[in-house]
């Protein structure tokens, strides 16, 4: 991404999966100012679908009937019902190229993210997938 995420977190067409190119404090500042919901995962030393999939589901607050699974993912992702705001920051930080995942797993992954933001795009609402 050429300019940083945080000022234009309100521009529901850059939003997206990105590399965080600015501070995270500034990125906290944005979000915070623009009334969203920002979700920190540390993926550090993470390994696996299983362990990924727990990460997420601590820093968003997944439901306690949260499945663990690729589909419980994608449903937990787009309705957010427990946290409604204006737009949505998915923050991951330490990541590794791989996410810790297998290339199917990582690929996988990908699409979800992906996929959730064309989902809440379309619902009028930014959603940021940041990697820190």
């Amino acid at each position: 991404m050429d300019v940083a995420a945080a000022p234009q977190l309100n521009n529901l067409a850059a939003a997206g999966c990105h590399k965080l190119d600015c501070s995270v404090e500034v990125l906290l500042k944005m979000a915070d100012e623009a009334g969203f919901a920002l979700f920190e995962a540390d993926l550090k030393g993470i390994k696996g679908k299983k362990n990924l999939l727990n990460a997420l589901a601590k820093a968003t607050r997944f439901p306690d009937e949260f499945g663990a699974n690729w589909d419980a993912l994608v449903d937990v992702l787009c309705d957010l019902s427990w946290d409604a705001a204006p737009g949505y920051v998915l923050l991951l930080r330490n990541v590794s190229p791989t996410l810790g995942l297998s290339s199917n797993d990582r690929e996988i992954a990908q699409d979800i993210f992906d996929d959730t933001v064309v989902y809440w795009r379309q619902r009028s609402k930014p959603f940021w997938v940041l990697f820190a």
